[in-house]
C-alpha cells in the first residue's frame, strides 16, 4: 500500500537532492552503500542503548536514500540488474539491524525476554518474506501478493518505536506493533507459497 501510494510523493520531494547528487558527480551506488551503513549504525548503535527516538531519526534521515539512489539511476540512464541487486541486498542488511537493534536491547538492558522474541520474529519473518519472493523469481514465477510489504513494516516498525522514544509509552505498545509485524509477516509467507504452489501446479 505505501509502495503504491506513497512513492510518487517522495520521488517528488526527493528529486531534487537526487539532481543536487548528480551534479556533484555522486555514484547511486555509493548513496546506496551510505543509506545502508546509516540505517545500520542508527540501529546498532542506539536502539541497543534503549535511545529509540535518536535512533530512529537518524535511521530515518538515511532511509530515504533508498529512493533517491532510484532516481539517480533513472536520471542517469544507469537502472540495471546490478544497481537493483545492490539495493535489494543492502535493504535487507538495513531491515535486519533495525530489528536487530531491539533484540539487543531487550536481550540486554532492556531485560524483556519476550519483546526481544517477538523482535527476533519479525527479523526472521521479514527475511523469509523477502526471500520467498526472490526464490520464486529465481524460479520463473512471481509472489508479488501479501500484505506486509517490506515499506509497510519498516514504516509501521520505526513509527512505534520513535513514538515510544518520543512519548515515553509503555513496552505493551511497541510489543503489540511487533506482535502484529510478526503475524502479519508470517501470513505474507503463506500467502506467496500458495501463490507459487498455484503457479507451480498449472500444467505448462
Amino acid at each position: 500500500m505505501l509502495n503504491r501510494y506513497a512513492r510518487a510523493f517522495f520521488t517528488k520531494i526527493l528529486t531534487p537532492v537526487a539532481s543536487l547528487l548528480i551534479r556533484l558527480g555522486v555514484s547511486p551506488d555509493v548513496v546506496t552503500i551510505i543509506g545502508t551503513v546509516g540505517v545500520a549504525a542508527g540501529a546498532l548503535v542506539f536502539y541497543p542503548r534503549g535511545q529509540f527516538l535518536v535512533g530512529t531519526l537518524v535511521i530515518t534521515a538515511f532511509v530515504f536514500s533508498d529512493t533517491v539512489d532510484g532516481i539517480m539511476a533513472r536520471r542517469l540512464g544507469r537502472s540495471s540488474s546490478w544497481g537493483a541487486y545492490l539495493d535489494s541486498t543492502l535493504d535487507r542488511v538495513g531491515d535486519a539491524a533495525i530489528f536487530g537493534g531491539l533484540v539487543l536491547w531487550y536481550a540486554g538492558d532492556g531485560g524483556n525476554a519476550y519483546m526481544a522474541a517477538l523482535a527476533l520474529g519479525c527479523l526472521i519473518l521479514g527475511s523469509v518474506v523477502s526471500y520467498a519472493k526472490a526464490r520464486a523469481e529465481g524460479l520463473g514465477m512471481t509472489a508479488d501478493v501479501g500484505i506486509a510489504e517490506r515499506a509497510d513494516r519498516l514504516v509501521a516498525v520505526l513509527v512505534a518505536t520513535g513514538l515510544t522514544g518520543l512519548l515515553g509509552l509503555p513496552t505493551v505498545f511497541l510489543g503489540v506493533v511487533l506482535a502484529l509485524l510478526a503475524l502479519a509477516s508470517l501470513v505474507t509467507v503463506v500467502q506467496r507459497m500458495l501463490e507459487v504452489r498455484r503457479q507451480a501446479l498449472v500444467p505448462r
